[in-house]
């Protein structure tokens, strides 16, 4: 399995826009070999000293943590899924209205080492 993860900081107020653009992407991913989309809003987040999520993301007062991921069957099955994804882009975004600054986006692909 492999997984690509993503953390971010939204504007609280966007929770609903940026669900929505969620909803919009998930069945685009499905339908290109995702076997699993997770999106999660920060409820328990706390602030570090050295360092935390909302320090890695820059997170302001007026903006909460996400954290989200992607299940793909294989890096393989992963990179042919995005390429397909990104053919798509028009289906997932429209405009450039995005509901957070996606310059402050933390994304990695991960290789599976142990599921329970």
């Amino acid at each position: 399995m492999y997984i690509d993860g993503f953390v971010l900081a939204v504007p609280t107020k966007n929770r609903e826009a940026y669900l929505a653009l969620a909803e919009k992407c998930l069945p685009v991913f499905k339908e290109f070999g995702a076997l699993r989309v997770v999106e999660t809003w920060g409820v328990d987040v706390p602030e570090g000293k050295v360092t935390s999520f909302p320090m890695a993301v820059k997170c302001a007062k007026d903006e909460t943590v996400v954290f989200s991921w992607v299940e793909w069957p294989s890096k393989q099955a992963r990179d042919k899924g995005v390429a397909q994804c990104m053919e798509k882009l028009d289906r997932m975004l429209s405009g450039d209205n995005m509901p957070y600054d996606g310059k402050r986006m933390i994304v990695g692909g991960f290789e599976a080492i142990l599921e329970g």
